[in-house]
């Protein structure tokens, strides 16, 4: 038979079932074994991982999935799907179908249920809408997870992987950085899905850090200088933290901290790595607790 990430295989298998696209949930079905293989081997999947894949759609990544690894959750969100992925695969002991959201699992209390004691690798086929959202639930949860390997539209991975100073650099790009080490697998043309999308993909591993990226004292007030450097990206650092109110700190006071910190007041937030926001948070973390005493 044919795999079902196959033209002729993703064909037999619509034409056997009632299904209709949903364009609110992205949909967009691989159809390309060589990039198939690069996902499960960019995942390093074996016996011995249980697999988080969110997003199954038909099963196209789910039927190797199954094949390399000791266990398979699959959580998908559209219930046309739900009788496709249970005739496929309802019979593999090593396979678990949950019909939901995956913002709305309990994901802590899935893992201690279907693999207690054992880190978690994530694959994932994100919707652009909703990539962001559900990679950052995967990053702060604090969840016992080894690696997350998803397919994401080629501009979501370029910012996500880019370094300080490119123009897909942003706030997402640090904040990812903070959590994992992002690596470009391999780029996917859109010829590879059906249907056809109108861009194309890429296939990136997030490689989570045993301990946070960079030692920082307050990481609450560091994602807030992170967003406000970000909010408006033309500003220079002193001018956008300064309209930030979340800081809360006087323009003369942010200049004398960005010098002292080495950063420099007429520094543009993008040129930042996520070392030197750590710094300048810490700075100001120093100079809030000075200013108490």
């Amino acid at each position: 038979m044919e795999k079902i990430a196959s033209p002729q295989g993703t064909k037999d298998l619509l034409n056997k079932y009632p299904f209709v696209f949903q364009k609110k949930f992205g949909q967009n079905f691989l159809i390309d074994t060589h990039v198939l293989n690069k996902i499960i081997d960019a995942a390093e999947i074996t016996k011995e991982d249980c697999v988080l894949e969110i997003g199954p759609g038909i099963g196209s990544v789910t039927e190797e999935l199954i094949e390399h690894a000791g266990k398979v959750i699959a959580v998908e969100i559209d219930k046309q799907l739900i009788p496709i992925l249970e005739e496929q695969f309802g019979q593999k002991e090593n396979f678990r179908l949950i019909h939901q959201d995956i913002l709305k699992v309990d994901l802590k209390k899935l893992i201690e249920e279907e693999s207690p004691n054992k880190r978690i690798k994530v694959v994932a086929n994100l919707p652009y809408y909703i990539t962001t959202p559900i990679i950052m639930h995967l990053l702060e949860n604090e969840l016992p997870i080894e690696s997350i390997t998803i397919m994401v539209q080629k501009e979501v991975a370029d910012r996500l992987s880019s370094p300080p100073g490119n123009k897909q650099y942003g706030a997402i790009t640090v904040a990812v950085n903070y959590y994992a080490k992002p690596y470009l697998v391999a780029n996917v043309p859109r010829n590879c899905f059906m249907p056809r999308p109108n861009v194309d993909s890429a296939v990136l591993r997030l490689t989570l850090n045993e301990t946070s990226g960079v030692e920082v004292n307050n990481r609450a007030q560091l994602f807030k200088i992170i967003k406000a450097s970000f909010l408006q990206r033309r500003k220079t650092l002193l001018n956008a933290l300064a309209a930030n109110a979340d800081l809360g700190l006087p323009k003369e006071e942010l200049k004398t901290l960005l010098e002292d910190s080495h950063v420099g007041a007429s520094t543009r937030g993008e040129t930042l790595s996520l070392q030197e926001f750590a710094r300048l948070s810490d700075y100001i973390d120093a100079f809030r607790t000075q200013k108490k005493s």
